[in-house]
């Protein structure tokens, strides 16, 4: 590198840290110059730092180094990695972007909540929990039994309840299948750590589930996000991948796809199976938001059995406080499973998992259900009607609305606006995999709110945010 380089890249440099005043390899220096600067004030909240190869040319040190340093600063949460714009000091006191794992209810403040994806409010929901309480309390033996170790897998006898229910609710699933997880994201976990070593690569929707991303940075998992369009995932997109690389699984919420509520076709099915089977993948099937029956198609899991783990959960329909879903696998799998449950928690709690299964043995289960799906049906008719012209896809009984942000609206400072106009909703980055730029997009749920006119009230507003100018303020 010449001098010449050297100082046009540092007068260019918003930032630029004395790395000899710090010990230690020069990546850590960079993260220990960043925390200064940030407790000193020399770096302030949402600032963008220098690009890592500008940076590294004033630095006069590689592009790995800088790299590094940053991806330390951000373990130490200190800064943020924003896909296709850069990296930026993480707003401690401020965070206007909310995420899978910010839970935030509405409050005093009168803000209404469409970030989270949640069970709808309903009375019904306290009524069948004190009713299957009282059940448990009623049963002395089956309360002694709660208090005991339990098998990995789950008790034969809530196995069967389970399988019961599924079969109710038109799905044939073998009890000798089935794993009792702590919910569909531990679900989610379990499966990943099972069928994929450290560095093999997932294959998801370029826009998908955020815990799914969050589990395969945990396991260290190569991660890579596949187009799609009305369809569903792009399968010639993903043969292509298949061609240049080898994908050990591919995770898929083919019912209704979170975040933008499409489903997979038929015949995109048969593809997928085609292709798992044609190049040996995993399918890890995610039905936690789960669908009416005339709303279903053909699973992945009654087309190829062999190779799919069929991921459910009751959070989205009894409660999420319970942490109760299961998986069915081929029975090949389920020594690997198993192992990775003990590892992580050796049982699901015996006592939500029987909680569980008092409340579904009562029927109140079913009833709960069915009412949910009724009244996100009519919850999806409002947005139609009160976001009339907007661009947006969604699921007619699913829980979430995919908006298209218009003219010169960015998904940041829509999203600011809408918690300025006491919405809160959630930017497309969280839902991201990879490196291409991230949509102008947000994501809505119908669910939270306790009633269809809290609702009403904010598609309302968030309306006349995308009838206004980016910079303008709707009045209410």
């Amino acid at each position: 590198m010449t001098i010449d380089l050297q100082e046009k890249a540092k007068r260019r440099c918003s930032w630029l840290p004395d790395l000899n005043a710090y010990s230690g390899p020069r990546y850590k220096a960079l993260a220990a110059a960043l925390a200064e600067a940030i407790d000193q004030g020399d770096l302030a909240a949402d600032m963008r730092l220098p690009p890592q190869r500008l940076l590294a040319d004033a630095l006069g040190v590689t592009t790995g180094t800088v790299t590094r340093g940053y991806a330390e600063a951000e373990r130490r949460g200190l800064v943020e990695a924003r896909v296709g714009s850069g990296t930026y000091v993480y707003d401690r006191q401020d965070d206007q972007r909310p995420n899978f794992y910010h839970l935030q209810a509405e409050n005093e403040d009168n803000r209404l909540d469409l970030s989270l994806s949640l069970m709808v409010p309903s009375p019904q929901r306290l009524q069948g929990l004190q009713q299957a309480l009282q059940t448990l309390i009623e049963d002395p033996l089956q309360l002694a039994e709660v208090l005991a170790y339990q098998s990995e897998r789950g008790q034969p006898q809530q196995l069967a309840v389970f399988c019961d229910w599924f079969q109710r609710l038109g799905i044939p699933i073998d009890p000798d299948q089935l794993v009792v997880t702590d919910g569909g994201q531990h679900g989610i976990f379990l499966s990943l750590q099972a069928l994929l070593a450290p560095g093999e690569l997932l294959v998801t929707d370029q826009l998908t589930y955020p815990g799914v991303i969050a589990a395969a940075r945990e396991l260290h998992l190569r991660h890579q996000g596949i187009p799609r369009d009305a369809q569903g995932m792009d399968m010639q997109a993903l043969e292509r991948l298949c061609q240049q690389q080898k994908p050990r699984a591919v995770y898929i919420m083919p019912d209704q796809n979170n975040p933008t509520g499409y489903c997979l076709s038929a015949e995109r099915r048969k593809e997928l199976v085609a292709l798992a089977r044609q190049y040996d993948f995993w399918i890890i099937e995610d039905a936690v938001q789960f669908m009416p029956p005339e709303f279903r198609q053909e699973r992945l899991a009654d087309l190829a059995p062999e190779r799919c783990v069929y991921l459910f959960s009751t959070s989205k329909i009894l409660a999420g406080g319970l942490r109760v879903g299961v998986l069915a696998a081929p029975k090949t799998q389920l020594p690997r499973l198993t192992a990775a449950l003990r590892a992580h928690c050796w049982m699901a709690p015996p006592l939500m998992v029987a909680l569980t299964c008092a409340w579904i043995e009562s029927g109140e289960a079913d009833q709960l259900l069915e009412w949910q799906w009724q009244e996100l049906r009519a919850r999806q008719e409002l947005v139609s009607q009160e976001l009339e012209g907007a661009d947006f896809s969604r699921h007619p009984a699913g829980f979430v609305v995919w908006l298209q942000l218009p003219g010169d609206w960015q998904t940041g400072e829509f999203v600011r606006a809408a918690a300025d106009a006491g919405v809160r909703v959630l930017g497309a980055e969280p839902f991201s995999v990879g490196s291409q730029p991230v949509p102008r997009a947000v994501r809505l749920c119908v669910s939270p709110p306790a009633n269809r006119d809290r609702l009403r009230e904010a598609l309302q507003r968030l309306q006349a945010l995308l009838k206004s100018p980016p910079r303008g303020r709707a009045v209410f």
